[in-house]
């Protein structure tokens, strides 16, 4: 580990995080709860997450993914990259975590994109499995009447 990591944690600088992807093709991820409104409660949980991925580009160089999002929701706040020149120093302050991404996990929910990058980065840690959960969903025998999806069933 260089200087900057002085914690033996394995976490990156945002400059170190930079170098592993140009090194070595793979990435390293940052993640931030979302709070919602913010109250006294001790008890409070986070509502969602903020995950910044720096990214082999494909073409020689990196980039930055922001994806951001409330958990247990495929309806993201954000999925987009940012260019090298606009990430603000906030981001650059952050530790990242060398990973590996596969890009079909960004059409993930957002809490199982976070499992799947710590997973990947080989960190023990105690996180539901949220990809095992069964996901809700009308059996066979229900029937939605075609007015409910905007036809009034006549041919």
């Amino acid at each position: 580990m260089s200087a900057t990591n002085n914690d033996g944690d394995g976490r990156l600088s945002f400059k170190e995080a930079v170098a592993h992807v140009m090194r070595t093709n793979q990435a390293a991820f940052a993640a931030a709860p979302v709070f919602g409104e913010r109250t006294d409660d001790e008890e409070q949980t986070a509502e969602g997450a903020r995950i910044f991925i720096v990214e082999p580009d494909g073409e020689g160089d990196w980039r930055l993914r922001f994806i951001a999002g409330p958990f247990f929701s495929n309806a993201y706040a954000a999925n987009e990259v940012i260019a090298p020149e606009e990430i603000p120093d906030s981001v650059r302050e952050l530790r990242y975590m060398a990973t590996r991404v596969d890009e079909s996990w960004y059409d993930e929910q957002i809490q199982v994109l976070i499992q799947k990058l710590v997973k990947s980065a080989g960190i023990v840690a105690q996180m539901p499995d949220y990809e095992s959960v069964p996901t809700p969903a009308a059996g066979p025998e229900a029937v939605f009447p075609i007015s409910f999806i905007g036809r009034d069933g006549k041919a």
